[in-house]
């Protein structure tokens, strides 16, 4: 499996009175088609390093080393730290696009399904036709499983997991090479949870993007990725194929993660 992405050591920094050293020399790939799943408690820098490397981070957060570089399907190295003005407005959402954690309320509220996928048409893609747009709006919401009728409703209008489906149609709108996920499930049931889940692997297979998926819920990313990274205070303590983790976990902190979810077989611990 061919690279999409390549991060090395990569540094992020939060400045103050006490600087706050987020991220902290990772070095990290991603394949073609891969489901890198990354995990680690809140505050160990997971949405910081995301952050940085899609170039959304703002102040007083500061990239103080390291680089990111995309390979794109042209065959052309991109550095995403060199990308400036209309250059980065552009790569985003087409190269690599990110769904955001509580995505669900990102939608605007007072504007329908409807205008907010053309947005993304005719902002990045001006040449295509008003006909074009609305025909491929209904294709991406009948892709994620919900109606095309829905184009016409208000996020209010919607379930959690239908909001959240919009949202991931919005990020493969334009057939990105990357979707960054930021714990895209955590507000939803169990149950809309594996469906979404089902959802993304599918496209996945389909579409052929690689997903960098983040969360804390080490089981989930068990079950759906390739490999795990696993990151603590910043820095990045592990990295392995999802079964290989599972079974033969190297370091302590990954011992301590799986050691804290319950399992559903065996005896009763003693209360």
């Amino acid at each position: 499996m061919s690279d999409v992405l390549t991060v090395t050591d990569f540094s992020v920094d939060y400045l103050g009175e006490q600087t706050v050293h987020a991220v902290r020399n990772v070095d990290l790939t991603l394949g073609r088609g891969e489901i890198l799943g990354l995990a680690g408690e809140s505050g160990c820098g997971k949405t910081t390093l995301a952050y940085g490397i899609n170039r959304l981070l703002k102040p007083p957060a500061v990239i103080t080393s390291g680089k990111a570089v995309l390979h794109s399907r042209e065959g052309t190295d991109i550095d995403l730290g060199s990308l400036t003005g209309e250059e980065l407005r552009a790569f985003r959402w087409d190269r690599v696009s990110m769904v955001f954690q509580g995505a669900m309320n990102s939608l605007n509220p007072v504007i329908s399904i409807r205008a907010q996928l053309e947005d993304i048409f005719s902002t990045h893609r001006p040449a295509m036709s008003k006909a074009d747009r609305r025909t491929r709006c209904g294709e991406l919401l009948e892709r994620v499983g919900v109606d095309r009728n829905r184009l016409k409703s208000y996020p209010h209008e919607l379930s959690g997991g239908m909001r959240q489906r919009v949202m991931i149609a919005m990020a493969m709108a334009l057939e990105p090479q990357i979707m960054i996920m930021d714990e895209p499930t955590t507000a939803l049931d169990v149950v809309v949870q594996r469906e979404i889940l089902l959802e993304i692997t599918r496209l996945r297979d389909e579409l052929g993007f690689a997903v960098l998926f983040i969360t804390h819920d080490l089981p989930l990313l068990l079950e759906i990725s390739d490999r795990i990274a696993v990151m603590r205070a910043g820095e990045l303590v592990e990295l392995a194929p999802a079964a290989q983790l599972y079974n033969s976990p190297q370091h302590a902190y990954t011992k301590l993660l799986l050691g804290s979810f319950p399992s559903l077989t065996g005896e009763r611990a003693a209360g």
